[in-house]
């Protein structure tokens, strides 16, 4: 069996209980961002840990414990990627926080895909694993709607354009993943444009969805990404 490296082996020293557990989802994080899931053993991680593989057995009970748990840890991590002040216009703000995305993206590489497309190992229960995902995609969600200035129930097109977006944002990492083809940063503009797309494509059919993206156009500066996208769009009409 080929021994996965990581960071030089932990000197071994005593720990408590939270800070071993801690440490060991940091090594098992470390692996999963080069490594797929099932390349990953509990013997890499106690190797890269510095410590014996029956000590991690006290800490968790096989692999698919200690999967869970550093995806929750990743999970978490990427929950405060998308956390952004509400101050500046809207496209800066939700620029900013894709970016943080992607920085995500490029950390964890095998990690972030083994996440999003299942969040469980073939030998675990997947359940936990969506159900981490899940929360992930509820935050980005939340958090988009909070920019938008939206504290109640958003109205239904609203809704179906930010899970579109999240969606969308989410296909487009895991495609860039396959290849990284396409300039990060040239992604990480044209996902801001095409939140700004979906949302005028709904304004078009809806009222208040009208009225909402006039509002953040309003606040919009001159040389920010959705006056980009205008003077682009503009530029290819012309």
């Amino acid at each position: 069996m080929t021994t996965l490296t990581t960071s030089p082996p932990r000197v071994r020293r005593r720990m408590g209980v939270e800070e071993r557990k801690r440490q060991l989802t940091g090594v098992a994080l470390e692996l999963l961002g080069r490594h797929a899931p099932d390349d990953v053993s509990l013997d890499d991680i106690a190797t890269a840990a510095g410590i014996s593989r029956p000590l991690v057995y006290h800490y968790f009970p096989g692999k698919q414990s200690l999967y869970e748990a550093a995806l929750r840890r990743a999970a978490d991590d990427l929950v405060r990627r998308f956390e952004e002040p509400l101050t500046g216009p809207f496209g800066a703000r939700l620029l900013r926080a894709t970016g943080r995305f992607f920085d995500f993206v490029d950390e964890h590489g095998p990690g972030f895909a083994a996440l999003m497309r299942g969040g469980a190992s073939p030998a675990g229960d997947a359940a936990a694993g969506r159900g981490v995902v899940d929360g992930v995609r509820r935050a980005a969600y939340d958090e988009v709607l909070r920019h938008l200035g939206v504290a109640e129930e958003p109205p239904p097109r609203l809704r179906i354009v930010v899970r579109s977006w999240v969606s969308l944002a989410e296909t487009t990492a895991l495609t860039w993943l396959e290849d990284r083809a396409v300039p990060r940063a040239e992604l990480e503009l044209q996902l801001v444009h095409d939140f700004a797309a979906l949302a005028a494509v709904s304004a078009a059919h809806d009222g208040e969805m009208a009225a909402l993206l006039d509002r953040v156009l309003a606040a919009e500066p001159q040389d920010g990404p959705l006056a980009d996208l205008v003077a682009r769009l503009g530029g290819a009409r012309g």
